[in-house]
């Protein structure tokens, strides 16, 4: 008998959570990636939120492939988003 899942196995969210990464280093480097970007930081951070819904679908669908890629689309958006935003402000202070 197959099993049928509840929640369909989407990598959709993963993607739109890249895309936001993407868009955020864009506006970043269109300033100058040494002086940052406060709003390329927030969209590129903002890209939490459908990798969090990856994640629930994850957890929902019991698959592996799907959790691992939100979780590492969850540390890029942070990572990134915080990084525009830091160098942004260090360059504020110099």
């Amino acid at each position: 008998m197959p099993t049928t899942s509840p929640v369909p196995d989407s990598k959709l969210p993963v993607a739109i959570s890249f895309a936001l990464v993407a868009v955020g280093l864009v506006i970043g480097l269109l300033g100058g990636f040494t002086e940052g970007s406060i709003a390329g930081g927030i969209i590129a951070a903002c890209g939490v939120i459908p990798a969090m819904v990856g994640l629930w679908k994850g957890i929902q669908q019991e698959s592996q492939g799907t959790l691992a890629l939100s979780v590492v689309a969850v540390l890029v958006s942070l990572g990134v988003g915080g990084l525009l935003i830091i160098l942004r402000i260090i360059d504020w202070i110099r």
